[in-house]
C-alpha cells in the first residue's frame, strides 16, 4: 500500500505525492488542546510517512501549536523532515474551542511564521500559507509581509487560504508567486470551481480542505453509493478522493484523521480508478 498512485506535483521545493495528510484532527475537540490519545496521534503521522505521504498540511492555530509540536515529535530526524514537505499556516488567533479570529497585522503574521519555525525545528518553512485574509487590515499590507518572508528566506514558498480568483491575482500583482491555494472543495461543494480552474491554468497547487465531505451524494442509494457498488471493498470516501485526484492535476487532497485505521482507509484512495463514465456521472451529480 502506497500513495504513489495518486501522482505527484512540485510543491515546497520538492516533488511530492498528490495525496497528502491534513494534521488538524490530531488535536483535541474543537481543534483545541492536545489529542485524547497522544500515542495514536504519533502513530498516525509516522504511518502516513510510511505509506508514502510526502505532503503534510498543518497550521499554528491547530491546538493552537499542538499539531506542529506533534509533527516535530513524530517526524523530525534531528536535521529536518527528509522528503516530507511540511506546510503550515498563520493568521488566526484562537479564543477557545472552535473559535477562530483572523488577524493579519504584519507584526502578527511575522510572529506566526517565526514561532512555526521554532516549533517545527527548521530554518525555513517549506510552504507558509496565509490562513485567512484579515478584512480589518489592508490586504496589500498582508501581501507585503508575505513577500518579505520569501525575500528573507524564511519561507521557500507561500500560499493563500479561502480566497477568490481576484485575491490570487492581487497577490500575484503584488509580486507574490502564489504556490498554493487552500479552499473548501469536494464532490458535494463546488463553490470554488472558478478558482480551481484558474489554479489549473496557472499551475498553482489547489489544496481542498474537507475533501471527503460529499454530503447528500454519499447517502444510501445516492450517486457515490451506486458507483461504489461497482468497486467491491471501496468506500464512498475513497471514491470522493479519487474523483478529486482526477478532477485536476493540481489538486492535492489532504484528508485528516486521528486514527491509523481511518488514515489507511483514506490513503487507499490512491489506487482507486474511476472509469470515464463514473467520473462524468459523479461530476454531473455534483
Amino acid at each position: 500500500m502506497s500513495v504513489a498512485g495518486s501522482g505527484s506535483i512540485d510543491l515546497g521545493g520538492k516533488r511530492v505525492h498528490r495525496l497528502g495528510f491534513g494534521a488538524m484532527r490530531i488535536t483535541g475537540p474543537g481543534i483545541w488542546g492536545p489529542p485524547s490519545d497522544h500515542d495514536e496521534a504519533i502513530r498516525v503521522l509516522r504511518r502516513a510517512a510510511e505509506l508514502g505521504v510526502t505532503f503534510i498540511d498543518t497550521a499554528d492555530s491547530y491546538g493552537p501549536y499542538v499539531s506542529e509540536q506533534l509533527i516535530r515529535e513524530a517526524l523530525h530526524d534531528g536535521t529536518g523532515y527528509g522528503d516530507v514537505v511540511i506546510a503550515t499556516k498563520g493568521g488566526f488567533t484562537r479564543l477557545g474551542p472552535d473559535n477562530w479570529v483572523a488577524l493579519g497585522r504584519r507584526e502578527y503574521l511575522r510572529q506566526c511564521l517565526l514561532m512555526s519555525l521554532r516549533r517545527l525545528g527548521v530554518e525555513q518553512i517549506d510552504l507558509w500559507q496565509l490562513h485567512r485574509i484579515d478584512p480589518r487590515t489592508p490586504r496589500d499590507e498582508q501581501f507585503a509581509e508575505i513577500r518579505a518572508f520569501l525575500d528573507e528566506g524564511l519561507a521557500k514558498q507561500v500560499g493563500l487560504s479561502e480566497v477568490s480568483v481576484e485575491d490570487v491575482r492581487a497577490a500575484q500583482d503584488a509580486g507574490i508567486p502564489v504556490a498554493s491555494v487552500q479552499n473548501r472543495y469536494n464532490l458535494g461543494d463546488r463553490r470554488a470551481e472558478k478558482l480551481l480552474d484558474y489554479c489549473t491554468e496557472q499551475g498553482i497547487a489547489f489544496i481542498p480542505w474537507a475533501p471527503v465531505d460529499a454530503g447528500a451524494l454519499a447517502r444510501p442509494g445516492g450517486p457515490l453509493d451506486r458507483v461504489a457498488a461497482a468497486h467491491p471493498g471501496v468506500t464512498t470516501g475513497q471514491l470522493a478522493l479519487a474523483w478529486l485526484l482526477r478532477r485536476s492535476p493540481v489538486i492535492v487532497p489532504i484528508p485528516g484523521t486521528s486514527s491509523v485505521a481511518h488514515l489507511e482507509e483514506n490513503l487507499a484512495a490512491a489506487d482507486v480508478e474511476l472509469t470515464d463514465e463514473e467520473f462524468d456521472t459523479l461530476s454531473r451529480a455534483a
